[in-house]
């Protein structure tokens, strides 16, 4: 099903390809767990940024392996490019238009303890 979404001020809007059942991670990592990031890994293919490429700004910390995407105005981050899943983008499930229009499965993420977490994916 396609499904919308974007920031808060509705500059940077997308469209995603998703199963109406999802599965998403709920990661524990300093950044995730301050901002309530709960991700939705979409491939690449099935994402289309539909308004606001110019509105996104950048920032990467760490390995600098992560692009995080926030609009340079309301300041929310609706996806990013994560280092788990270079083919694919992160969209957080809290900036989709009618998350309630998905059947949601969550899984913990234990993002404090990246290395090990990811090698379980």
């Amino acid at each position: 099903m396609k499904i919308e979404g974007g920031c808060h001020c509705k500059r940077v809007r997308f469209a995603v390809d998703v199963a109406e059942a999802v599965e998403v991670l709920d990661c524990n990592c300093s950044m995730c767990a301050m901002t309530g990031f709960r991700h939705l890994i979409v491939p690449h293919e099935d994402f289309t940024l539909l308004s606001g490429a110019g509105d996104l700004t950048s920032y990467r910390f760490g390995t600098d392996a992560a692009e995080h995407l926030f609009c340079r105005h309301c300041g929310v981050k609706s996806f990013y490019q994560p280092r788990s899943h270079r083919e694919a983008w992160s969209v957080n499930l809290n900036a989709l238009d009618d998350p309630g229009a998905l059947a949601i499965t969550a899984r913990a993420f234990d993002g404090r303890n990246w290395e090990h977490a990811a090698a379980k994916l």
